[in-house]
C-alpha cells in the first residue's frame, strides 16, 4: 500500500494537530475541557481536544455516499498514523470482483487474522484502515487479510456478509500457501466490521473449520433496541444519532427486518459454540452498550469472552493514532490482546 500523498495544506492540518495532540495536558484542557461520561470516567485531554475540532468540522451525514467516502478517506489519512510497511503486502482477488490486502511480517507463523473495516456500511476502505491493519500483522505476527467488502447504497444488506462469508472460504481454501493452518485463522472487524466478524462466526459454526478468535473492536450489534449510551453520546463527533441513522437508511433496504441475526447478531436464538471473544469498548462510544450486551450474552452462552474496556475513548479510535497518543496506546493494547489470545490458542493447539 502506498503512503498517503497529502497537499500542503493537508501537511499543516497534519502537522498543527499532530502539535496540539503533544501539548502538555493542562494546556489541552485549558482549550477542552475533558468530559465525565455517567460512568464516572473522564476522558483525555488530547482526545477532548480533538473532539472539539471535530465538531467543527464537515458532517458526511448532510453529503451523499459518495460526497461523504471522500470526505472520510481523506480525514482518516489526515488522522492515521505512519506505520512501517510489513513485509508482504499484496493484493488478492477473491473472485467476483472482491479484492483484500494480505500483510504479512514474513515470520515463521501459522496464524492469520481476517479483517473487516468498519464505516458503518457505508464509508471505509481497505486503504484508510492500512494503519490498524499493520498494527496488527506487526504486533501479532499473524497474516492479516484486509477485506474490501461491497459498500451500500450500492450493495445494501447482506452484500457486506455475502463477502464476508467468500473472503471466509477462499482463505481456508488458499491458507496453506501462504504457511497459514487453516485451523489457526482469527476474524476481526471494528465498528460495522464487528457486526460482519460477529455474523460469520455465527453463520459458519457448524462448519468443521471455524475461527479460533473472534475480536470485536466498538461492535454494532442489535439495530433494534436502544440502550442508554446511544442516548449519553447522541451528539458525539465520533458518531452522531445522526450519523448512525444515516448509516441505517443507505445499508438497510425497506422492510429488512432488524431482528434478522444478520442485522442484529444479538438477538439470534443461541449463541453457544461460537469462537473466544475479544469485545472492545469505549467509555464515551455510543455503541457502547450495545458492545457490553454482546460481551454478556456470549458469557451467558458460554463462549469464553474478554473485554477490553478503554473507559476514556471515543467510537472509532483506531483511526486517530497520529492526531491522539491516547488512541494509538488504546489501539495498542488491543492488538497486545489480540497477540496474547492468539499465542494462547497455538500454544494449547501445539500441546495438543
Amino acid at each position: 500500500m502506498s503512503t498517503p500523498q497529502f497537499t500542503v495544506s493537508q501537511r499543516v492540518q497534519r502537522a498543527v494537530l499532530i502539535a496540539l495532540s503533544r501539548m502538555p495536558a493542562f494546556l489541552q484542557q485549558v482549550l477542552a475541557k475533558p468530559p465525565v461520561n455517567s460512568a464516572g470516567d473522564r476522558m483525555p485531554a488530547d482526545i477532548a481536544l480533538l473532539m472539539k475540532l471535530s465538531a467543527g468540522g464537515d458532517d458526511y451525514a448532510d453529503m451523499s455516499a459518495t460526497a461523504g467516502r471522500e470526505t472520510t478517506e481523506r480525514d482518516l489519512a489526515l488522522f492515521s498514523d505512519h506505520v512501517a510497511p510489513c513485509a508482504i503486502e499484496e493484493e488478492v482477488q477473491i473472485g467476483n470482483g472482491l479484492l483484500a490486502t494480505r500483510y504479512s511480517s514474513g515470520g515463521n507463523h501459522r496464524s492469520l487474522i481476517v479483517f473487516f473495516h468498519g464505516g458503518g456500511f457505508v464509508l471505509g476502505s481497505r486503504e484508510s484502515y492500512t494503519t490498524p491493519a499493520r498494527m496488527l500483522a506487526h504486533g501479532t505476527h499473524a497474516d492479516v487479510l484486509s477485506v474490501e467488502y461491497r459498500l451500500a447504497p450500492e450493495h445494501p444488506f447482506p452484500a457486506a456478509h455475502d463477502d464476508a462469508l467468500a473472503a471466509w472460504r477462499y482463505v481456508l481454501a488458499h491458507a496453506r500457501k501462504w504457511g497459514i493452518d487453516p485451523h489457526q485463522v482469527a476474524v476481526a472487524g471494528e465498528s460495522a466490521g464487528g457486526n460482519i466478524a460477529a455474523v460469520l462466526c455465527q453463520h459458519v459454526r457448524a462448519d468443521p473449520v471455524q475461527p479460533v478468535l473472534q475480536v470485536l473492536i466498538q461492535p454494532v450489534t442489535d439495530i433494534l433496541g436502544r440502550r442508554p449510551s446511544q442516548d449519553e453520546f447522541a451528539s458525539s463527533p465520533a458518531l452522531s444519532a445522526k450519523q448512525i441513522n444515516w448509516f441505517m437508511k443507505h445499508y438497510l433496504p425497506a422492510g429488512t427486518d432488524y431482528r434478522d441475526p444478520r442485522v442484529s447478531p444479538l438477538l439470534a436464538r443461541d449463541l453457544r459454540d461460537l469462537p473466544p471473544t475479544i469485545v472492545a469498548i469505549g467509555g464515551f462510544d455510543p455503541l457502547r452498550d450495545d458492545g457490553l450486551a454482546y460481551a454478556e450474552a456470549l458469557r451467558e452462552a458460554g463462549v469464553p469472552t474478554d473485554i477490553v474496556h478503554e473507559p476514556g475513548q471515543v467510537h472509532g479510535f483506531l483511526s486517530f493514532t497520529a492526531v491522539s497518543p491516547s488512541c494509538k496506546q488504546a489501539t495498542e493494547r488491543i492488538v497486545q490482546a489480540v497477540a496474547e489470545a492468539l499465542n494462547k490458542i497455538t500454544s494449547t493447539t501445539n500441546k495438543c
